[in-house]
């Protein structure tokens, strides 16, 4: 039985090249192909589109790019999900230094939740892409209300009672209906990421993000709790001190609190 499941956010910075070719059915979520193939279809029109600039908001080379990597999706070539994310939570999280059971609970309860893709195991080949999941694409509409009932439905049927803690920023959170996934699963633990006085961390938040997937990870399930009113993050580091600032009981859903100090 699956005993823990991270939902963990893409991220736009991702890693060059990679080897075989992408199949839509693929990888754990393999049913999600035929609605992967409508979403790639419409960011393959839309990227060849006069408003490729505003869909990717992006310029010059990085549009090239953008532009390159999203109007041909399938067959492109693959990397794993940990390999392929290389943004600052990606970084501090470090997949590849992850202790071997920490990395055992990534492989198995590991699920990013992606705008092209919808939902992505730890080890499932990614290619390279441009999609943000708050996209509007012609005809299917904003990413996260379109994949919405499909990735909770698909996502709830595999829990099975495991703990859930979800990472995801709102962007991301807005494509699952967390009450449903709640009640499948026999926790759901929300963590998000203040600064003092309850604003938006910015920046500095994805890399205590990264640091605190990592800590959950190592820890076994039984000690979640533990994980995460231990956290900390010291004073006189590069992103600044964060440690954890208390918990909220809102129905089936408890959220964690992580704070700058």
């Amino acid at each position: 039985m699956r005993q823990l499941v991270v939902l963990l956010p893409p991220s736009e910075g991702k890693a060059l090249g990679g080897r075989g070719r992408f199949a839509l059915r693929s990888g754990s979520f393999r049913t999600l192909g035929g609605s992967r193939r409508e979403v790639a279809e419409a960011l393959g029109a839309a990227a060849r589109g006069r408003g490729a600039a505003k869909l990717f908001g992006v310029g010059g080379d990085a549009l090239v790019r953008a532009i390159s990597v999203s109007s041909g999706v399938a067959g492109s070539r693959v990397l794993p999900a940990h390999e392929r994310y290389t943004g600052v939570m990606w970084q501090h999280l470090d997949p590849s230094t992850l202790p071997i059971a920490a990395r055992a609970r990534a492989d198995d309860g590991g699920v990013v939740v992606s705008g092209l893709l919808g939902l992505v195991a730890f080890t499932d080949p990614v290619p390279d892409y441009r999609c943000k999941m708050g996209a509007i694409l012609p005809p299917i509409g904003k990413l996260s209300r379109w994949w919405r009932p499909q990735l909770t439905e698909v996502l709830a049927g595999r829990l099975d009672g495991a703990t859930v803690v979800d990472l995801l920023p709102n962007e991301h959170a807005d494509a699952l209906d967390r009450a449903v996934l709640a009640d499948a699963a026999r926790r759901y633990v929300r963590v998000e990421f203040t600064r003092g006085g309850g604003a938006a961390a910015g920046h500095a938040a994805k890399a205590a993000k990264g640091l605190a997937a990592r800590a959950i990870l190592r820890a076994p399930s039984s000690r979640l709790e533990q994980a995460l009113e231990g956290f900390r993050v010291e004073p006189g580091t590069p992103i600044g001190a964060w440690a954890f600032a208390g918990t909220e009981e809102d129905g089936p859903v408890t959220t964690v609190r992580i704070a700058t100090t």
